[in-house]
């Protein structure tokens, strides 16, 4: 890839306003080839474009991690590293995430029930169990928290088999929330005005969002890591069984965090919501 070349990885881990500008670049060209060539499907078509643009990056940057398990014998030395390329993965989702909704926003309605229609579908049927008050929504916590669940598991397991699969679920949760976000913001310009609108469509979606994401990166940083220790022939090596305690860890961290991200996604969200509407 064209970016890749041009900036070191280990530059874009120092300066994130990198890796921002790559996934904000990298999604809108999907957006706008997916409109070209494929706009009955683009709503699928962009997430796989923007994911493909991205695979070579965050292979190499897996490919780094697991080589940090193998050279440093400290875990917390190990685990601060980690939690440098989270927070580089997680800047990259914030790209996605910013382009999608601000294209979600200023396209016509027409195009953007085009481009999101899967998105906007996924969004109606969450928006089904969402009550608003937190004394009912409480009930929905096992629920909402083993789904999150679910969704890490398919990211350590697409990290794994795929080596950096994982960003197709990611780019895929970028895509929603954007859809989100800017369709949301549109519709509630006129009632509440731009800054109004903009903030109460934020606070529905980033308190529990930025902690999902967060934990996703984690869990499939995981299974990339594994995976690369096998593809590189460690399996039954003292290393190896180094490389499982470390992502061990990394996969207890998620699901730590995805428990915190359901009780603000249950308890605060929907007081911030109320506060702000």
């Amino acid at each position: 890839m064209v970016l890749e070349s041009l900036i070191r990885y280990d530059t874009i881990r120092r300066r994130p306003q990198y890796i921002f500008m790559m996934g904000f670049v990298y999604s809108s060209v999907a957006i706008i080839l997916s409109l070209l060539l494929f706009k009955n499907q683009a709503s699928l078509i962009m997430v796989f474009f923007t994911a493909f643009a991205c695979f070579p990056f965050i292979y190499y940057a897996i490919k780094c991690e697991e080589q940090y398990d193998i050279i440093y014998d400290n875990e917390k030395k190990i685990l601060r590293e980690h939690s440098k390329t989270v927070m580089t993965l997680v800047f990259l989702f914030f790209g996605f995430f910013i382009s999608f909704t601000l294209w979600a926003l200023i396209l016509p309605e027409s195009v953007t029930n085009t481009l999101f229609s899967t998105q906007f579908h996924t969004i109606n049927n969450l928006n089904a169990h969402v009550t608003g008050n937190a004394s009912l929504y409480s009930k929905y916590i096992v629920s909402i928290f083993f789904n999150n669940i679910k969704v890490l598991i398919f990211c350590i397991f697409f990290s794994f088999l795929y080596g950096a699969g994982a960003i197709f679920i990611l780019t895929w949760n970028a895509s929603v929330g954007g859809a989100f976000i800017g369709n949301f913001v549109k519709t509630k310009l006129i009632a509440y005005g731009g800054l109004h609108a903009i903030a109460l469509g934020l606070v529905r979606y980033m308190p529990h969002g930025i902690l999902e994401m967060g934990a996703y990166f984690v869990g499939a940083l995981a299974g990339g890591i594994i995976s690369v220790a096998i593809i590189r022939h460690d399996l039954g090596s003292k290393n190896f069984f180094k490389i499982i305690f470390d992502s061990s860890e990394l996969i207890g961290i998620a699901a730590a965090m995805l428990f915190i991200a359901t009780l603000v996604e249950v308890f605060v969200t929907p007081n911030l919501v109320a506060i702000i509407g």
